[in-house]
């Protein structure tokens, strides 16, 4: 398995345990929200995504369970708004930065408000 990974802030803020570059993760992953992921981060980066990272959603025959290597980080900041027919505020217009660690607990920078990271994985040795 080699890509990219959608993993949500609250994901890692309840109980995901902090990784860096260079560090071997054990995920559960689970097909990517593309819908959702086009509204945060714009349709190209959203396509190179194809899974999220799960903790909380019981098992399905869709879920991949890996172990790989983090060769890739950065964290999201987005625009929060309430689209239009909706009572919900979703992230839309993120903001990818280049990171060396996550932990789940980055800093809003001003209106953007951290969202989540796009990780990037290898099982190649």
């Amino acid at each position: 398995m080699n890509g990219n990974v959608w993993v949500d802030d609250w994901q890692m803020q309840c109980c995901g345990e902090p990784f860096q570059i260079g560090s071997t993760v054990s995920w559960t992953l689970h097909p990517a929200d593309r819908d959702w992921l086009t509204r945060v981060l714009g349709e190209e980066t959203a396509a190179t995504i194809d899974w999220s990272e799960e903790h909380h959603s019981d098992e399905s025959p869709d879920a991949l369970r890996v172990e790989a290597r983090v060769i890739g980080i950065s964290a999201v900041h987005a625009r929060v708004e309430l689209l239009p027919g909706e009572n919900i505020h979703h992230p839309v217009g993120g903001v990818l930065t280049p990171t060396t660690s996550a932990d789940g607990w980055d800093p809003d920078r001003g209106d953007l408000k951290f969202t989540g990271y796009v990780v990037t994985l290898t099982t190649d040795q």
